[in-house]
C-alpha cells in the first residue's frame, strides 16, 4: 500500500501539479514560456533533494525522479515554445526504448516496476525470484510486455510531438496530462489481459510447471 502511495504521489507532482501550476502562471498574464519553464523548475526540486540526500529508492522511485530531471534538462534546451511543449515527447520516447531495450538485458523494467506493487498480493505469486529462475514462461511474460509497454509509449510520444506543433499553445499541456493517463489505462488493461492469458495467478498454470516438478521430486 505504501508502494502505491508512493508512486501516487509522484506522479501528481511530475504530472498534474505542473499542469495545474502553468494555467495559473497563465491566468496571471506569464508567457507561454516561462509558463513552462517554472513547472519544470518546481517540479524537479523532489528528485534533487533525493539525489542530494542519496537516499536509497526502489525502481519506480529512481524512474519518476529521472523523469523529473530529464524534463527539467530538456526544458533548459534552447528552443521555442513548440519545443517546450514537445519535452514530454522525448522522455516519453526515451522511455518506451528503455523499456524495449530492457526486455532483452537481465530484468525487464515492467518486472522491476511490478514486483514491488503486487508480488504476494492479490493473487499475484511470491518469490519471484525463485520464479524468474525457474519458470522460463515468467521470464517470457516479462520480456514481452515490456516490449508491449515500449511500444505504446513510442506511440504515445508521436501523438504528443503532433499535438505540441499543430494545436494552440494553451490546450497542449492539458492534453498532454489526458494523455498520460490514457495511455496508463490502456497499457495496463492490455497487460493485465496479457498477464491472465499467460495463467500468472493460476497456481496451476503451464507457467509454473518447472516449480511443481522440483517440488514433487
Amino acid at each position: 500500500m505504501n508502494n502505491a502511495v508512493i508512486v501516487a504521489g509522484r506522479f501528481a507532482i511530475g504530472i498534474a501539479l505542473p499542469t495545474a501550476l502553468y494555467y495559473v502562471l497563465r491566468a496571471m498574464g506569464l508567457s507561454v514560456f516561462v509558463s513552462l519553464l517554472v513547472p519544470a523548475l518546481v517540479s524537479a526540486v523532489p528528485g534533487l533533494v533525493s539525489l542530494l540526500r542519496r537516499k536509497p529508492t526502489n525502481g519506480l522511485s529512481t524512474y519518476f525522479t529521472a523523469m523529473m530531471l530529464g524534463a527539467l534538462l530538456v526544458s533548459l534546451i534552447p528552443g521555442n515554445n513548440r519545443f517546450l511543449l514537445a519535452r514530454d515527447a522525448v522522455l516519453t520516447a526515451v522511455t518506451g526504448v528503455w523499456f524495449i531495450a530492457s526486455a532483452r538485458g537481465g530484468l525487464p523494467l515492467t518486472y522491476l516496476f511490478t514486483r514491488p506493487l503486487v508480488e504476494g498480493r492479490m493473487r499475484w505469486p511470491s518469490d519471484w525470484a525463485t520464479l524468474w529462475n525457474a519458470c522460463p514462461r515468467f521470464r517470457r511474460m516479462w520480456r514481452v510486455s515490456s516490449v508491449m509497454w515500449g511500444v505504446g509509449l513510442l506511440v504515445d510520444a508521436a501523438v504528443r510531438v503532433v499535438s505540441a506543433y499543430t494545436l494552440p499553445p494553451d490546450s497542449v499541456p492539458a492534453l498532454m496530462t489526458a494523455l498520460y493517463v490514457v495511455t496508463l489505462v490502456v497499457m495496463n488493461i492490455v497487460t493485465n489481459v496479457y498477464y491472465a492469458n499467460c495463467g500468472v495467478r493460476d497456481p496451476r498454470s503451464r507457467m509454473y510447471e518447472p516449480v511443481r516438478s522440483s517440488t514433487a521430486a
